[in-house]
C-alpha cells in the first residue's frame, strides 16, 4: 500500500456544508467592491439592490409569475420560522424529516406552537420516510435535501395537485444545485444564501406562491408574532414591500451585494442548468470514488436518494467493521493540518462518517485531487492503529 503524499493539492480547500466554498474566482474588492456601505437599506441604491436580490433571484430559478421572493432575517432558519409561527394553525400538519433540522421544525411544531393535530412522518439519517404517507388535506412541512443526512426527495410525485393544504418546504441545500420543479407544488421554499451560491450567512429567503399569500392574508395566528415574523400588515393584507426589497429589519449591504456578485456568476455560467450540471459532475466525481474503495460508503443506500450537494459517507476499518469516531476525527484533522480540507466532519447528529460540499461553488477538479488526499490520509490512519 503506498502512502506517497499527493503532489497535487486543491485550488480551495473549503469543502464545507456552510458557509460554503466562494464563487470560482471570487474576490473581496472585484466581488463586492461596489457595495452600498455606509448607506441605508432605506435609500435608492440600497433599495434597488435588494430589488434586484428578488428579481434576478426569480428569473434565475424560473419562477412562475404569480410567486413572490422577498429577503428576510435570520438566515433559513428565519425564514422557516417565521412561515410556521405565522401560516401553520387552520389544518392538521405533517411534518416529514430525515435528518437534524427536519426534526427541529417537528418539534418547534409541537412544543413551541403547540400545535395538537402534527404527524411525525420520519425516517433515520440516510433514509427517506414512506411521502406517500402524507395527507394532501393537510399542510405538509419538509426539507427538499437532508443536509446532514445526505438524503433528498428525488421528486415531487407525491405532492398532490389537488391539494387542500400548503406545502412548505426548506431547500436551503437543494436550490440552485437540484431540480425542484414544477414550483407549483411547492407553496413556501425558503433558503439562505450561504449554501450552492457560496453567499454569507444571517439573511433567509423566502419564495411565496399564491394560495400561501391567500392563508396569509384570511388566517390570523392565535398566538403573538415578534415583529421579525410579521408578513402581514395591521390591516391583515400582505406586506407586499417585503418582496420589493423592503426588509423588515436592516440587512448587511455587503452580504447583499455577496449575493449580488453569486447571481451574476450562475448567470454568467448559464443559469440554472448549469448550476445544476455542475453539482451533478461534482457529485459524480465522489460517486466514482466511492465505488472503487472498499472504506468508503454512501450513508444513503438508495442511489436515486442520494443527495448531490451535502454527500454523507460512513467509513470502514480494513476489517469491514465501522470507523470508530476517534480515527475519523483523526483522519479529518490530518486532512485540515496539510491544509488540503476543511469542514468536511459529519454533523454532530449525524454517524460518525464525512460530509462534502458538492455544490456548483466547488470545482470537479478540486473533488478529483481531494480524493486522492483522502486516500492518502486513510492510509496513514490505518498505519498507526
Amino acid at each position: 500500500m503506498s502512502s506517497s503524499m499527493p503532489a497535487e493539492r486543491p485550488s480551495c480547500a473549503n469543502f464545507g456544508s456552510g458557509p460554503c466554498a466562494k464563487r470560482p474566482g471570487w474576490s473581496l474588492e472585484g466581488s463586492v467592491g461596489d457595495a452600498a456601505l455606509g448607506r441605508s437599506h432605506r435609500s435608492s441604491i440600497g433599495k434597488a439592490k435588494l430589488l434586484a436580490c428578488c428579481e434576478e433571484t426569480k428569473a434565475i430559478l424560473g419562477l412562475p409569475d404569480d410567486y413572490l421572493v422577498g429577503i428576510v432575517p435570520a438566515s433559513d432558519t428565519g425564514a422557516v420560522e417565521m412561515v410556521m409561527w405565522s401560516m401553520l394553525g387552520p389544518r392538521p400538519v405533517d411534518i416529514c424529516f430525515w435528518e437534524t433540522f427536519g426534526k427541529t421544525w417537528y418539534d418547534d411544531a409541537v412544543n413551541q406552537l403547540g400545535l395538537s393535530d402534527v404527524r411525525e412522518i420520519s425516517a433515520p439519517f440516510g433514509s427517506l420516510p414512506d411521502l406517500s404517507q402524507t395527507d394532501a388535506s393537510h399542510d405538509i412541512v419538509f426539507t427538499f435535501n437532508g443536509t446532514t443526512g445526505g438524503a433528498k426527495v428525488p421528486s415531487l410525485d407525491w405532492i398532490s395537485d389537488e391539494r387542500e393544504g400548503l406545502t412548505i418546504c426548506d431547500a436551503t441545500s437543494a436550490i440552485f444545485g437540484m431540480d425542484m420543479t414544477p414550483w407549483h407544488k411547492l407553496d413556501v421554499v425558503t433558503y439562505s444564501w450561504q449554501k450552492v451560491l457560496g453567499g454569507e450567512g444571517a439573511h433567509g429567503m423566502l419564495i411565496l406562491g399564491p394560495r400561501a399569500v391567500a392563508r396569509l392574508e384570511s388566517y390570523k395566528p392565535p398566538r403573538p408574532l415578534p415583529k421579525i415574523f410579521r408578513l402581514c400588515k395591521g390591516d391583515g393584507t400582505l406586506n407586499g414591500g417585503i418582496f420589493k426589497g423592503e426588509t423588515i429589519n436592516t440587512p448587511s449591504m455587503m452580504c447583499v451585494e455577496d449575493y449580488l456578485d453569486a447571481l451574476r456568476w450562475a448567470k454568467s455560467i448559464g443559469g440554472l442548468p448549469a448550476l445544476l450540471a455542475k453539482s451533478a459532475a461534482n457529485f459524480k466525481v465522489l460517486a466514482d470514488f466511492e465505488a472503487k474503495t472498499g472504506w468508503l460508503e454512501f450513508l444513503c443506500a438508495v442511489p436515486e436518494h442520494r443527495s448531490n450537494t451535502s454527500v454523507c459517507f460512513k467509513m470502514k476499518a480494513p476489517s469491514g467493521e465501522p470507523m470508530g469516531s476517534d480515527a475519523v476525527a483523526k483522519f479529518r484533522k490530518l486532512l485540515e493540518q496539510k491544509g488540503v480540507c476543511f469542514d468536511i466532519g459529519a454533523y454532530r447528529d449525524a454517524p460518525a462518517g464525512l460530509r462534502i460540499w458538492c455544490g456548483a461553488t466547488v470545482e470537479q477538479d478540486d473533488l478529483r485531487v481531494l480524493t486522492l488526499w483522502l486516500k492518502w490520509a486513510y492510509q496513514q490512519v490505518q498505519a498507526a492503529q
